[in-house]
């Protein structure tokens, strides 16, 4: 398709440039002669992605029009698919996002996507993404945009709501869900301490294990576990096995399955956010911030010597296919082939039972020639884990209006819905400190 058009916006990052570009090449038979625009404000990332964008396309054999700019304004007319990770000083401000609560008494886990850290989180971040979609709606409006921009559901939410535009959230969360039953099976053997499996590896657990799961993201519990060749339910195998891990192997997921009777696709880490029990059985030691720096100062030493590299086919060789779905579901929408998907973040519309309508939920679902179907699961989740999910609902609801109005009221009642708040002076105090420390980044409530 010579007229495809694609835009990565946030292309600087270290965790979504390299990836996202490896993918796009790897993929270079569909979308041969395709323009291909990067995008980030970040001058200096933008450069050295670009340097490598321009190498790979050299090494494989100029498949792509690549252009860059720190102006996405610029590259979105006549854009078919746009994809989206941004984040405001993502790290830097995520540290107080983790450290303002702990002062307050908070006992919380990550604090990116719940709790009071994913309120700080999303006020900062869900004005930015509209922004660009608002954009997309003006100057492409046929496009998909595609958000990976965390708190993703709340991000996605105001999307649906304030911007008149196509979109997916998507997240890789459901491959950590088929290692997590993979280690405790044991189907395929994988490389010790691996947190997320790589494609092949991956592919391999699919081969022997296909999953069906469904919820929030990063809070999607397994409905179904079979044998993709015999359609063996692995539910009864699984509990048996797991019954024989040990003690604190996924603990909070064991406890939710034991009283609600399903295992929780992402694992403890990222559902501890919407759990007020979470930090019994999880370390109060947040987000790595240290090792992720380094790793993100090797990527891009790594980045620098490829872009240099003379040897094609020591390039081509770098080149391995990620675990994100994204150039999968942008094959789809552009109608190069038809898509089925274990994860999409859509509005809900009565596809799980028990949630509200306008609830952004993560199911199975195809991707095809400019739609996005997500599946319907009815009332297979208990309903006890619905209830959860449905007060997390209407904290991402009030979220998102706080972050759009710049609603003080609003981000108070959030907190104060919060499993993770235990009382109104805690409320009141938390709210005024984070809007404080972050106030260069909230206009909103200025």
């Amino acid at each position: 398709m010579s007229s495809t058009h694609i835009v990565l916006v946030g292309a600087g990052s270290a965790s979504f440039g390299p990836s996202l570009l490896g993918d796009l090449f790897l993929h270079a038979e569909h979308l041969r002669n395709s323009r291909v625009c990067l995008v980030d404000v970040d001058e200096q990332a933008l450069h050295l992605m670009a340097r490598y964008a321009t190498r790979l396309n050299r090494a494989f054999g100029e498949p792509f029009r690549l252009e860059a700019t720190t102006d996405h304004r610029e590259v979105l007319p006549g854009a078919h698919v746009v994809f989206v990770s941004v984040a405001v000083n993502r790290l830097e401000t995520w540290k107080l996002d983790w450290q303002i609560p702990l002062r307050h008494g908070v006992r919380h886990v990550l604090g990116e996507n719940g709790g009071p850290g994913g309120l700080s989180h999303a006020l900062r971040n869900i004005p930015l993404v509209l922004q660009i979609a608002r954009d997309v709606q003006r100057l492409a409006p046929q496009a998909l945009l595609v958000n990976f921009t965390n708190p993703l559901s709340r991000v996605c939410m105001a999307l649906d709501r304030y911007a008149q535009v196509q979109f997916v959230g998507l997240s890789h969360h459901i491959a950590h869900g088929y290692a997590l039953v993979n280690q405790v099976l044991q189907l395929v053997p994988t490389p010790a301490q691996r947190h997320l499996p790589d494609r092949a590896t991956l592919a391999a657990i699919r081969s022997r294990l296909r999953l069906r799961a469904a919820g929030l993201n990063h809070f999607s519990f397994i409905l179904e576990m079979r044998d993709p060749h015999t359609g063996e339910d692995l539910y009864p195998r699984f509990r048996t096995a797991l019954a024989q891990m040990p003690p604190n192997f996924e603990l909070m997921s064991r406890r939710l399955m034991d009283v609600f009777g399903l295992f929780c696709a992402s694992g403890d880490l990222h559902a501890g956010e919407y759990i007020s029990f979470a930090a019994e059985t999880q370390p109060l030691c947040g987000f790595d911030f240290r090792t992720h720096e380094a790793h993100r100062a090797r990527l891009r030493e790594t980045l620098q010597q490829l872009a240099d590299e003379p040897d094609d086919a020591r390039v081509r060789q770098h080149v391995q296919p990620s675990i994100e779905h994204a150039v999968d579901v942008a094959l789809g929408w552009l109608g190069l082939a038809e898509q089925s998907e274990d994860a999409l973040n859509l509005r809900n519309n009565g596809r799980i039972a028990h949630l509200p309508a306008e609830a952004i939920v993560e199911t199975p679902g195809q991707v095809i020639h400019n739609q996005l179907i997500g599946e319907a699961i009815g009332d297979m989740l208990p309903r006890g884990l619905a209830a959860i999910m449905h007060r997390e609902v209407e904290i991402q609801s009030l979220v998102v209006e706080a972050a759009v109005k710049g609603d003080r009221n609003a981000a108070l009642q959030a907190l104060l819905l919060d499993p993770h708040i235990h009382s109104y002076a805690q409320a009141t105090h938390l709210l005024e400190d984070l809007l404080r420390a972050q106030a260069a980044y909230l206009p909103q409530f200025a």
